[in-house]
């Protein structure tokens, strides 16, 4: 299983990225997949996370209603809209996937397969 996170970069306050997570593997919509994020100095969060057949999302509190999950399993992949960023936002942004294809409860220590990070930052 491997998964490679693109699309980040430095935007600034207020705009908008689009980070696309790629997946090598063929039973894609059986797995959860899920967003996680790490600043300097922090532990790895959780951000955003996603049924494998789309029909149910999941977000931290600090990014609901700005942040949008999003997945296309004819692509084997997954997507995260992130609108009106904050410097807070900064951070380097972790895609991971889970077995369970109905996960509901998402940590950083419970999933099983997880890609290289990118980093997002938001500053003027």
């Amino acid at each position: 299983v491997q998964l490679q996170a693109s699309g980040g970069g430095l935007v600034q306050p207020g705009g908008s990225l689009r980070l696309s997570c790629a997946a090598s593997f063929r039973t894609f919509g059986t797995y959860s997949m899920g967003w996680f994020r790490q600043a300097p100095g922090k532990e790895r969060a959780f951000v955003a996370g996603i049924t494998g057949s789309g029909d149910s999302t999941y977000y931290a509190d600090s990014v609901k209603g700005r942040f949008t999950i999003s997945r296309d399993n004819s692509k084997n992949a997954a997507y995260l809209q992130m609108n009106s960023l904050k410097p807070e936002d900064t951070a380097v942004y972790y895609c991971a996937a889970d077995r369970q294809p109905r996960k509901t409860r998402y940590s950083a220590n419970s999933m099983n397969y997880w890609g290289k990070g990118t980093q997002v930052t938001v500053s003027s």
